[in-house]
C-alpha cells in the first residue's frame, strides 16, 4: 500500500473520475478527504471507503468556484488531518450553449471559476504549506481540448489551457520538494457522457487508437503514479490519457 499515512484531498471526488480517484487512493491506504458541491454524495462515499479499506475520510461540500469556500476546505481538511500530502484538482464543469455568440457572461464565469480559479486557490494555499511541511504532490486533472479545442465546449478548453499554465507554474514555485502535473484526459464516460450524442461518441472513438473512450477507473493507475514516489522524478508535465486521440 503506497500511500499509507498519507492524506489526499480530491475535488469533485464524489463521482466519475474524482470517485474513480478516491477509490484508487483508498485502496493503496491514504486518507481521504472528499469534496464536491453535493455533501451527501460525498458522505455516502466516505462511509464506503471506510467501511471498505479501513481509511479515514472527511465529506466535504465545495463549490470550488468561490474563494471562500475553497479557503473553509483547506480549513477543514487540515483541521481534521494536520497535513494534506496528495491535492487532486479534480472538480469541472462543460455546460452546452446554443452557439458561441449566445454564451452568456455568466456561463463563461462559472466555467472559468470551477476549471482555473478554484484549482488556483486551492493549489497555492495547499502548495504553499506543502513547501513548509517539507513535499507533496498536486495533480490538475486536464483535458487534450487544451490541444484539440471543439467549438461546442471552446469556454472549458480555454479555462484547461489555463490549467496546465498554472502546472508549469507551480512546478517552479514549489520546486524542489513539491512535485505539480497533469493528466491530460481523452473521453470518458463520466456523467458528462450522457449528453453525448451516438453520433458524437462515434467520432469520438474513431478517432482514438483504442478505439473507445476511457471507463473512469482507468484514470487510476495514472493517478497513483503521480501520487507517490514511483513518479518522484516527473513534475512540471502532462501525461495523456487519451486512447491515443489522433
Amino acid at each position: 500500500m503506497t500511500m499509507t499515512g498519507k492524506v489526499a484531498l480530491v475535488t469533485g471526488g464524489s463521482r466519475g473520475l474524482g470517485r474513480a480517484m478516491v477509490e484508487a487512493f483508498a485502496k493503496e491506504g491514504a486518507d481521504l478527504v472528499i469534496a464536491s458541491r453535493k455533501l451527501d454524495s460525498c458522505a455516502e462515499l466516505a462511509v464506503e471507503v471506510a467501511d471498505r479499506y479501513g481509511v479515514r475520510a472527511l465529506p466535504v461540500g465545495c463549490n470550488v468556484s468561490d474563494w471562500a469556500q475553497c479557503d473553509a476546505l483547506v480549513d477543514s481538511a487540515y483541521q481534521e488531518f494536520g497535513r494534506v500530502d496528495v491535492l487532486v484538482n479534480n472538480a469541472g464543469m462543460s455546460p452546452l450553449y446554443p452557439s458561441l455568440d449566445q454564451i452568456s457572461e455568466a456561463l463563461y464565469d462559472k466555467v472559468l471559476g470551477v476549471n482555473l480559479k478554484g484549482p488556483f486557490r486551492l493549489a497555492t494555499l495547499i502548495g504553499t504549506r506543502m513547501v513548509a511541511e517539507g513535499g507533496g504532490s498536486i495533480i490538475n486533472i486536464g483535458s487534450i481540448e487544451t490541444l484539440r479545442p471543439l467549438p461546442n465546449s471552446l469556454p472549458y478548453a480555454l479555462a484547461k489551457g489555463g490549467l496546465q499554465v498554472l502546472t508549469e507554474g507551480l512546478a517552479r514555485a514549489f520546486a524542489p520538494t513539491v512535485r505539480v502535473n497533469t493528466i491530460q484526459c481523452g473521453p470518458f464516460r463520466t456523467d458528462i457522457a450522457r449528453d453525448w450524442t451516438a453520433e458524437f461518441i462515434d467520432e469520438i472513438t474513431a478517432g482514438t487508437l483504442l478505439g473507445r473512450c476511457g471507463e473512469p477507473e482507468e484514470v487510476a493507475g495514472a493517478a497513483v503514479y503521480l501520487a507517490t514516489d514511483a513518479s518522484a522524478y516527473c513534475t512540471g508535465t502532462a501525461l495523456r490519457l487519451d486512447g491515443g486521440l489522433r
